[in-house]
């Protein structure tokens, strides 16, 4: 039996799961009919956005979240306040972060000012007249739970908006305007090889 293959574009306020916590909740299954079997790989917070992976394929699965094979992944953040280069320079450097009460030293990543073109987020991010904002790009190798947001605080810029943009060589775009896009599994995987 053939493998299925889906990326998805994840709204704000949705869990990266199937399953209901509480009844008000919307999940993954409130956008598409997935075949039984198929399950994100890896997860997004509540609170974020972005690209997310669904498959039945656990080889597949495994090799993705498995930290020793280092994938890419991809956010675009929008952070309260305006950095400076030293501060973006801390967040590249990896900062020391708290996880489950014990500090993780972070790994080292990619960091990039930008001025993303997305939609509004509903409900919209809060605004505040006085405190400016600014966007940025970071691509990590590690996926501990919350990161992003413990790395901008850690730095002294809380996260006011998250979208994970890419894995790898697979980005939002892929999904051609859809918010669920199934792929063929040579098309996926040759685009997930670490490069």
């Amino acid at each position: 039996m053939a493998h299925r293959y889906f990326l998805l574009d994840k709204p704000y306020g949705m869990l990266s799961q199937f399953t209901r916590e509480l009844p008000e909740h919307r999940t993954l299954a409130d956008l598409h009919a997935f075949p039984a079997g198929v399950y994100p790989v890896g997860r997004l917070d509540r609170d974020s956005e972005g690209l997310l992976i669904l498959t039945d394929d656990t080889r597949l699965n495994h090799r993705l979240l498995q930290p020793a094979h280092g994938h890419r992944r991809t956010y675009w953040v929008q952070i309260e306040g305006a950095p400076t280069p030293a501060d973006l320079h801390r967040l590249a450097a990896g900062p020391t972060i708290r996880i489950k009460g014990k500090s993780h030293a972070s790994l080292p990543l990619t960091v990039e000012p930008i001025a993303p073109a997305l939609p509004p987020r509903d409900p919209p991010v809060r605004y505040r007249k006085n405190v400016p904002d600014s966007w940025l790009a970071l691509t990590l190798t590690e996926g501990k739970n919350r990161q992003v947001r413990r790395m901008c605080a850690a730095v002294g810029y809380p996260v006011l908006r998250l979208v994970r943009q890419a894995i790898a060589g697979v980005s939002r775009a892929d999904l051609l305007g859809e918010r669920v896009r199934e792929v063929d599994g040579d098309w996926l995987r040759d685009r997930l090889e670490p490069r």
